[in-house]
């Protein structure tokens, strides 16, 4: 008896657990989207979970892409954010190639030393990033946001390193007698086993692009160099701030995010060398 009583009380906590971590979740989206369809006077006027009175009241969504220029900032976003995050696969995966198959002097302090760049706060390498930014000649141009972002992550390397230690080494000597050389052990066996680690890095990598504001307001401070993020500032203001329409803003941006995410989750769930080995 006392046993199922302590089951059902476990059951009941798992549920509850799960049911407050659905609403934090979803809460704040509905806030956001319920927003977004409110003028005005009705935003502040009307609860945050109250829905809207109109449900086609779109002005705030026209106003959100027409003056915040989204179209613009479409295009500057997704275009740093192709260029790095390929990159940084690209340098991820080749990293992670040479330390998981290679032996070498110094390949332990490497790794370690990867491992010890996670700890240091970024924010306090901004100002002798800035000016080797600006020393190169990249400051207001596209090239700031892409060589910043480009650069190595640590936990894109780390990532692949896991997988790359499960992904079992008869592939690699298997290719070697048929004569395949390091390159092509890489690109044609290497890389399609790591699909579920590279799906992991572009949403998390690309996500983190996407959605960040501080990289581009500092290093590109051109209207015509406007990201998504960026682009919703200009409705705030010493006067007030337009949040009905940075609402609206927030419900467009946040759509390709969840296009991305369904279209690579299967990649993420998925067994990662599925019959490799047979």
């Amino acid at each position: 008896m006392l046993l199922r009583m302590k089951y059902a009380i476990l059951s009941v906590l798992k549920y509850l657990s799960l049911l407050l971590g659905t609403l934090v979740a979803i809460v704040p989206i509905l806030v956001v989207f319920f927003a977004s369809f409110k003028d005005a006077e009705e935003y502040s006027s009307t609860g945050l979970l109250q829905p809207p009175s109109n449900w086609l009241n779109f002005a705030n969504y026209t106003r959100a892409f027409t003056e915040g220029n989204m179209l613009l900032g479409f295009f500057n976003t997704l275009l740093i954010v192709g260029i790095a995050t390929t990159g940084a696969i690209i340098l991820g995966t080749m990293i992670a190639y040479v330390l998981s198959r290679f032996e070498f002097r110094g390949k332990k302090f490497m790794i370690g030393a990867f491992m010890f760049a996670v700890l240091i706060p970024g924010i306090t390498m901004q100002v002798s990033t800035f000016q080797i930014i600006n020393s190169l000649g990249l400051f207001n141009t596209r090239g700031a946001a892409i060589i910043l972002y480009l650069g190595t992550d640590i936990i894109a390397v780390y990532i692949f390193l896991q997988f790359l230690n499960r992904i079992s080494t008869s592939l690699d000597e298997s290719a070697m007698l048929e004569g395949a050389s390091y390159f092509t052990i890489y690109s044609k066996i290497i890389v399609p086993l790591l699909k579920p680690a590279i799906a992991t890095v572009i949403v998390l990598k690309g996500v983190g692009i996407y959605n960040d504001f501080y990289t581009p307001f500092l290093y590109m401070p051109k209207s015509e160099l406007a990201v998504l993020s960026t682009a919703l500032f200009k409705f705030q203001g010493p006067y007030g701030n337009q949040w009905e329409v940075i609402c609206a803003g927030i419900m467009i941006i946040v759509i390709p995010t969840i296009i991305v995410f369904l279209t690579l989750q299967k990649y993420i769930y998925n067994g990662y060398s599925d019959g490799a080995v047979k």
